[in-house]
């Protein structure tokens, strides 16, 4: 999306364009039902999953309720062996902090695991413009940066491309053979990646969390690229939101677990590391220089909400995309932010602008899915029912908003006006039956998409009242 795009307008068009598509729907959908057998199946592992959740909620609650405590508590252990912290209030702050480092060790390469604060920050489109080659080595994040697409999902970059897709692509930027065999293709892309890891002077990671405790950062991965990015160049940069502190290392025993059942469905992830410095006097190998850069980017004023600040409790999971209807049916890249689906649509009002995105908090079912899936029971479906207050109550609904608000007030204020208008309801759906879904329904926008039953012969206060 072009910064100069109405993001409404633009969420407005993908959306519609994305749900025509019937073919990427079912593809979507289909990978999803996998997962929810997988992590269904994961849970019952549990001796109680539901203990687990709250467990794990009181846990981040205590971190981000004395964040500042925590985040110096972290800071202060990691300087004490020998690691850099750059304390970054915007996206601004933490790309020229970035930046400063890679031109001070005149490094020409950069290798990247997955981090999706980088893509909040926009990093990549920085480093590439100052000339510095950016690979991505996440094998999802590398395939979508091929394509120069943003991830599709913060845990799975690239889950609305096929096989035959990829191997395309494939063939296209890499020259490879001809092949849709997954492993095979796999092993196409750890070949480039291989020489990319050896020959990089700077790497570049997010964390999962920061443990207050040991001053450490971990990461938690499926395919060890991590490891290789923060072990192979000498110098690591960790780039880590300041909600994601957590206060002990025992803790890690309960999120571990939980990020890994939630977002992919396993007990454990394969690669689980905590790193806490530069490589020291008594290692054999490691990064010679570690910064860590703590980024806020609007965080402490998502802090300052009372109602709302336990959206910063989010472990960047991704289940509650995985369940969500909406982003079952408008898929990843509609929503324009870094963040999609329940979540993104909870915290993006308050990280750019409500008065730019309120449109995510209307783009919901409000079923509730996302709030029952959540492993740190983020109230996510109030949450958008709060920015939708919210963003009324700044008068950023629009005219048609408040016409429809003001009409639908005076309607449910007056029993005789409901009633009223309930049987003018029926007679217009009648007039209106041989036109459904044409051009000239007045209905057209909502209809053409939509079939509508017949109302019922009988109100259920008719109903009600011939019971007695």
């Amino acid at each position: 999306m072009s910064q100069s795009t109405n993001p409404t307008t633009q969420f407005q068009t993908d959306a519609n364009r994305v749900t025509a598509d019937v073919d990427r729907r079912s593809f979507l959908r289909s990978s999803l039902r996998g997962y929810q057998k997988t992590r269904t199946a994961t849970q019952e592992r549990f001796l109680s999953y539901e203990s687990a959740r709250i467990a794990a909620g009181d846990a981040k609650w205590e971190a981000i309720e004395n964040l500042d405590v925590y985040l110096a508590q972290f800071a202060d252990k990691l300087e004490s062996r020998g690691a850099t912290v750059h304390w970054c209030s915007d996206s601004e702050e933490a790309r020229s902090a970035i930046l400063e480092i890679i031109k001070k060790h005149d490094a020409k390469s950069v290798i990247k695991s997955k981090c999706m604060t980088t893509e909040e920050i926009h990093l990549n489109e920085l480093l590439e413009k100052e000339g510095f080659e950016v690979v991505e080595s996440d094998l999802g994040e590398f395939i979508v940066q091929l394509r120069d697409e943003a991830p599709y999902h913060f845990v799975f970059p690239a889950m609305h491309l096929k096989k035959e897709e990829i191997n395309t692509l494939f063939q296209e930027k890499l020259k490879s053979i001809n092949t849709d065999d997954p492993e095979e293709l796999t092993m196409v892309a750890r070949e480039v990646l291989r020489q990319k890891y050896l020959s990089a002077d700077i790497g570049i990671s997010g964390a999962n969390f920061g443990v207050a405790e040991t001053g450490m950062i971990s990461i938690t991965e499926n395919e060890g690229n991590a490891r290789l990015t923060t072990a192979l160049p000498k110098v690591h940069i960790a780039l880590m939101g300041i909600e994601k502190i957590i206060p002990r290392l025992e803790d890690l025993a309960l999120m571990l677990p939980m990020l890994a059942t939630a977002g992919t469905g396993q007990h454990l992830t394969c690669y689980n590391s905590q790193l806490g410095g530069p490589r020291q006097d008594d290692e054999s190998d490691g990064p010679l220089e570690m910064h860590v850069v703590l980024l806020d980017n609007h965080r402490t004023r998502l802090l300052a909400d009372p109602e709302q600040r336990d959206a910063l409790r989010c472990i960047r999971c991704g289940a509650c995309l995985n369940v969500c209807p909406i982003f079952k049916n408008v898929g990843g890249h509609t929503y324009g932010t870094t963040y999609q689906g329940p979540i993104g649509s909870v915290i993006t009002p308050h990280l750019r602008g409500l008065k730019d995105w309120k449109h995510l908090s209307h783009s919901s079912s409000l079923c509730g899915a996302c709030s029952e899936t959540c492993p740190v029971k983020i109230d996510l479906h109030h949450h958008l029912l709060r920015n939708r207050r919210d963003a009324a109550g700044k008068g950023q609904g629009g005219l048609a908003e408040k016409v429809l608000m003001l009409g639908f007030t005076i309607v449910m204020r007056r029993p005789w006006l409901y009633r009223l208008t309930g049987r003018l309801g029926k007679i217009g759906h009648v007039l209106t039956k041989p036109i459904h879904g044409t051009r000239i329904d007045p209905f057209y926008a909502w209809k053409k998409t939509r079939d509508l039953d017949d109302p019922a012969k009988q109100s259920f206060k008719q109903y009600w009242k011939s019971r007695k």
